[in-house]
């Protein structure tokens, strides 16, 4: 979670809301990711996604059944979405998102009937400084 933190502070600095993410495959990380909407002009350019499609490309396969996914923040319902499709076996978050979040909050995706892969969840780790780095981002921004 360190790492993902890290991209996640690192995310913030560049002006993006600070999520960070990491896939760690047989405990080794293989690809880490950050919240890039907006210098890449891409919607879909979120934390998790960036570091799946990493993690894809250089095991170059899709399915990412031997892997685990950390990130900062509860992933919203475009995210969990990508976690099923990618077979991710564990996914680990820190801080719960109750407006944007679709693991606990919202959709609860993995719960959802038509979601035909369900990882292992382990949530509120590191949370505490997940959850500062967005209070202090946003609020720089009011």
């Amino acid at each position: 979670m360190r790492i993902a933190l890290d991209a996640a502070a690192q995310a913030g600095l560049a002006g993006e809301v600070p999520v960070g993410a990491v896939v760690v495959q047989d405990g080794a990380i293989i690809a880490t990711g950050a919240n890039a909407p907006r210098r890449l002009h891409d919607p879909t350019a979120h934390a998790e996604v960036q570091a799946i499609r990493a993690a894809a490309t250089l095991l170059g396969r899709d399915r990412l059944e031997d892997c685990d996914l950390w990130v900062t923040l509860e992933p919203c319902a475009m995210c969990a979405g990508a976690i099923a499709h990618a077979r991710i076996a564990r996914l680990y978050y820190a801080a719960s998102d109750p407006k944007g979040g679709a693991v606990e909050h919202g959709p609860r995706f993995f719960c959802q009937p038509t979601c035909h892969h369900r990882p292992e969840v382990y949530a509120g780790i590191g949370e505490e400084e997940a959850a500062s780095l967005l209070k202090d981002f946003f609020k720089a921004r009011r």
